[in-house]
């Protein structure tokens, strides 16, 4: 029993969480004193729910081979999105100043809040 795309998800959740990591130590060495404190704490929430959701992929890599229903794969893809939309987002905001990012941040957030009401339906219906 299992599902092919876990693997899939692990890696996407260990590159993510690789991702996050470089993030945060860049926002925390290379921005600090270079832009405003409020700038860096966008950027750090960005990092920090990247982190959340790396942690979630790899979560859903092993639920998928438990309980492979079609709400858990769209979870994942869901997370996936979400990261991209949310956290890249807030880091194209404070990289760019281009203030329209922060427009499309929310709708990484619906990403990322239908990838959890995903998840928990595909763990209800296992």
């Amino acid at each position: 029993m299992g599902d092919g795309r876990a693997p899939r998800f692990a890696a996407l959740g260990g590159l993510s969480g690789f991702v996050a990591v470089a993030a945060g130590a860049f926002g925390a060495h290379a921005l600090r004193g270079r832009i405003a404190p409020d700038m860096v704490a966008v950027f750090e929430t960005g990092a920090r729910y990247q982190m959340y959701h790396a942690l979630a992929l790899l979560f859903l890599s092993w639920a998928c081979t438990q309980w492979p229903h079609r709400s858990l794969r769209a979870a994942g893809w869901l997370f996936v999105a979400g990261t991209v939309f949310f956290s890249g987002s807030l880091y194209l905001l404070v990289l760019t100043g281009a203030t329209w990012w922060g427009a499309v941040t929310p709708i990484g957030g619906v990403l990322l809040l239908a990838g959890w009401l995903a998840l928990a339906v595909g763990a209800w219906r296992r």
